[in-house]
């Protein structure tokens, strides 16, 4: 009986092992992960520029909006990944200030952050959590660029945003439920500098604005 107890036993603690393994970020997986992704922008607006001659009461600002995010990464070597982020079209409100305050609201923006980033992953391959790091590149495209009607009534026309080439950073946490099933939660930084032009009558309005938003998404995640 104590043999067999024995047995028993180490077939257990075998069969445990086998699960830690399995739970693995091995060389070869892929790990999608969608969840609520939250872009907060942190903006830097210069002073609006008319004719190119700057108005230093005149500032943009926008607001944060949420939607649905996804990356996929992929597990290139021990520790190391390369993820894409993706999203639905994110859209802002953009407010034209005064000194600081709320003139009017000019319109709204949809934009596209695509990132391609390099991973770093801390924890040894058979950690149910996951930290990691990561690194890379963001493309972000504007489009539906609209004009409110307020803006419309004051004489604006044609509102564009130029897009943008910029860096990333990226720290976000995996715990594996399971073999597949993962929690996650991230964060990048993300840098997003455009150019704002706007007729209004017959002068150009300019005004070069970072967005550089935080981005915050909490999700669950499968790796295949």
């Amino acid at each position: 009986m104590k043999k067999l107890s024995i047995g028993i036993a180490a077939i257990a603690a075998g069969v445990m092992g086998l699960s830690m393994t399995a739970q693995a970020y091995e060389v070869g997986d892929m790990i999608l992960r969608v969840g609520a992704a939250t872009v907060d922008p942190k903006e830097d607006s210069d002073a609006v520029k008319l004719n190119g001659s700057k108005v230093s009461s005149l500032d943009v600002s926008a607001d944060s909006n949420t939607q649905v995010g996804i990356t996929g990464t992929y597990i290139f070597a021990p520790h190391w990944g390369i993820e894409l982020l993706a999203a639905t079209p994110f859209e802002h409100d953009v407010d034209l200030n005064s000194n600081g305050d709320k003139f009017i609201k000019l319109g709204s923006i949809k934009h596209l952050p695509p990132t391609l980033s390099v991973q770093y992953y801390f924890a040894e391959a058979t950690s149910k959590f996951q930290p990691y790091v990561g690194l890379g590149l963001n493309y972000t495209t504007f489009f539906d660029e609209s004009l409110t009607s307020e803006a419309k009534a004051a004489g604006f026309s044609h509102l564009q945003l130029d897009d943008s080439f910029g860096l990333a950073v990226e720290a976000g946490l995996d715990y594996m439920i399971d073999d597949h099933w993962t929690l996650n939660a991230s964060v990048w930084k993300i840098d997003i500098n455009t150019t704002a032009t706007a007729d209004l009558g017959a002068n150009r309005v300019k005004v070069d604005y970072e967005l550089d938003p935080l981005v915050y998404m909490v999700g669950i995640g499968y790796k295949f």
